[in-house]
């Protein structure tokens, strides 16, 4: 989740400066970084409760021992510490405590690899001593809804109300999931679309591969990534497949068109949130908001705008791959590694158009719908969606190949794909390695998970 700045600035004046603020992301190749961000789940050791803010062993303390220990810098909204910053990199809250690291946009995925331990690391030296620990899944395995925390962000406070207005499980996306996405760059408006198509096509196979939330309250759900599931009923105006990128004309504008039909939640100005759940931003351009009368946007709302959509890519000034279930240290360079190798690579990003240039709508749907409870064994076209995933796999690997950034010991990045290969060769995701578990050994408890996965 983003820090929030002030707004100052020249209002808005028109859509085409709207347009233009995506079109500014066009980088060279020489460019193109790579930006990975994960969430997890805080529990206390003792008992599995996730941490309230405050509080001995609260979130607070952590982020201040995490800052007073390895040099980071606190953001506040008034007195309350809500995130950390170092260089360009960011640790924030999601909803119910979930610690997240936005890492720094880095060359290649050894670095960004190194980024996410040293993380892991440093949380781990300071919650420790708190009696924190720290779980990579993408639900919460064993708490109800009400008893998760909310952390005291004034942007949550908005959402929270505004949530059941619009869906049944938007509480529980916001209190009870994780994730792990990366985000990536493009040179031009021609290369945008064609990445943010191919990204739209194959992001129900990552969802698969890193499908990781088979439970809900201490029993299986019946989903293999019920994170994903969570999605469908959260917020139709600002979720989905976006079948409109796919159409003849799709380019910034049509996102900006698309963003713009978004509900607002919210203009943060003078250290505060001012609630504009459900507005338009169109609205908000000719200075007609109630809340705000007369005021109008600047660039910073927009910026902020841009981030309230949730659709399974996502476009800033980057494109953001949505699609996964957030899991252990492995599988968090695993992910950048899939979409890089895909993406990153001419041959390969030609390859993965071929492979799913001729997909219906109707069988994207069918995909996006469908792993979440079948993942790789979903049927598609006569085969399983196994068969989809060891092809592009296969795909992403020649493409960090050619690639050719290694690590001093001359390994190049596909390496980090090993985690992903083995899943989709053993025919099991995490989730069913974890039913296997709760049907065996932990005999009928997710308690173990706790132990056994914790990074």
């Amino acid at each position: 989740m983003s820090i929030p700045s002030a707004a100052p600035g020249t209002p808005i004046s028109s859509r085409d400066e709207l347009v233009a603020y995506v079109a500014q992301g066009e980088k060279p190749l020489a460019d193109w970084r790579i930006g990975t961000e994960h969430e997890k789940f805080g529990f206390r050791t003792d008992d599995l409760h996730a941490p309230t803010f405050e509080g001995e062993r609260g979130i607070r303390r952590l982020l201040e021992g995490i800052a007073s220990r390895y040099g980071w810098d606190i953001a506040r909204e008034g007195e309350t510490p809500v995130a950390l910053t170092r260089g360009k990199a960011n640790i924030t809250l999601e909803p119910a405590g979930q610690l997240e690291l936005s890492g720094a946009p880095l060359e290649t995925i050894h670095e960004t690899c190194s980024e996410v331990h040293t993380h892991l690391e440093e949380v781990r030296s300071i919650a420790d001593g708190m009696g924190l620990g720290f779980l990579g899944m993408g639900f919460q395995p064993k708490w109800k809804r009400e008893e998760m925390p909310w952390m005291p962000k004034g942007r949550y406070k908005i959402m929270r109300e505004y949530m059941p207005k619009v869906g049944s499980l938007g509480l529980d996306m916001m209190t009870r999931t994780c994730t792990v996405q990366v985000n990536l760059d493009f040179s031009s408006e021609a290369d945008m679309v064609k990445k943010f198509r191919v990204g739209l096509a194959l992001q129900p196979i990552a969802t698969a591969l890193f499908a990781d939330s088979p439970f809900t309250e201490g029993k299986p759900n019946g989903f293999l990534s019920y994170r994903s599931h969570v999605w469908t009923d959260t917020d139709a105006d600002r979720t989905g497949m976006l079948d409109f990128v796919f159409e003849d004309g799709f380019g910034y504008e049509r996102y900006v068109d698309y963003i713009l039909d978004v509900p607002m939640y919210f203009s943060y100005r003078d250290g505060k949130y001012v609630d504009l759940s459900g507005k338009n931003f169109r609205h908000f351009m000719d200075g007609k908001l109630d809340a705000l009368p007369g005021v109008r946007p600047t660039m910073k709302d927009w910026a902020d705008h841009l981030t309230t959509a949730f659709p399974e890519v996502r476009l800033k000034q980057y494109l953001e791959m949505r699609g996964a279930d957030g899991g252990p240290w492995g599988r968090l360079c695993a992910l950048p590694a899939f979409w890089v190798g895909l993406l990153y690579d001419d041959t390969a990003l030609d390859a993965a158009w071929d492979l799913v240039k001729d997909f219906s709508k109707e069988e994207r749907h069918a995909l996006r719908d469908g792993v979440p409870k079948q993942a790789l064994k979903l049927p598609f076209r006569g085969h399983t969606v196994r068969e989809l995933a060891l092809e592009a796999l296969k795909i992403a690997e020649q493409g960090l190949k050619r690639r050719a950034r290694v690590n001093g010991r001359g390994a190049d990045e596909s390496m980090f794909l090993a985690p992903l290969n083995e899943v989709a060769l053993a025919n099991q995701t995490p989730a069913e390695q974890k039913l296997e578990l709760f049907h065996g050994a932990w005999g009928g408890s997710v308690d173990p998970v706790f132990g056994e996965f914790a990074y």
